[in-house]
């Protein structure tokens, strides 16, 4: 049996592993889930990723499966009612960006059809290749997170900054930053 090489990041739980070989990645074309993913990330901001990966099914269900309108819709009692819940992040700041975001992303609908193709059209509906070698530090942040950034935040976008943005892309597969020796750099680049 030969054992699959993977991005050493995944190496510290069956979950974190799970998550590397089945999402992570993965290009993402859902709006309920890119959603899901930029709210999820913005929650890791200052934390690790294992740490929002443990509470993953706390905040789907908090938030209502990401259901974008009805999270749009959250009035100052659903948000006491989210800072008062142990299972997800506390942070005040992260949890109106959450309903502010959704907001956005209901006008994002509306000027382009849908969240998923103001998120691709920044690549021009193309995975962005890296060549990772194994050990090479992966960027924190890129022209392409630093441009999706800056346009996010012109549009009222909260706790979007570049390297939140670069995370969520790596996250929803328009950046493929899985190491060349990763056997899902090869699935994912067709090489």
């Amino acid at each position: 049996m030969t054992t699959k090489i993977r991005c050493q990041w995944c190496l510290s739980s069956d979950k974190m592993v799970d998550y590397h070989d089945t999402y992570w990645g993965v290009p993402l074309h859902d709006d309920r889930e890119l959603f899901a993913k930029l709210i999820l990330d913005i929650n890791q901001a200052g934390l690790s990723w294992s740490t929002i990966l443990n509470k993953q099914e706390n905040f789907y269900k908090a938030f209502d499966d990401f259901e974008i309108r009805k999270v749009a819709a959250y009035d100052e009692l659903k948000e006491q009612e989210l800072l008062q819940n142990s299972g997800i992040i506390r942070n005040k700041l992260k949890v109106k960006a959450a309903i502010n975001n959704a907001q956005r992303v209901l006008e994002v609908q509306k000027e382009f059809g849908s969240f998923d193709a103001y998120i691709w059209s920044f690549t021009k509906g193309k995975v962005q290749q890296h060549h990772i070698e194994d050990g090479e530090v992966t960027p924190a942040t890129n022209e392409l997170s630093d441009r999706m950034s800056k346009d996010m935040k012109k549009r009222g976008f909260k706790f979007t900054g570049s390297t939140v943005i670069y995370a969520f892309l790596q996250a929803v597969g328009v950046i493929n930053d899985h190491v060349k020796t990763c056997f899902r750099y090869a699935e994912l680049s067709g090489k």
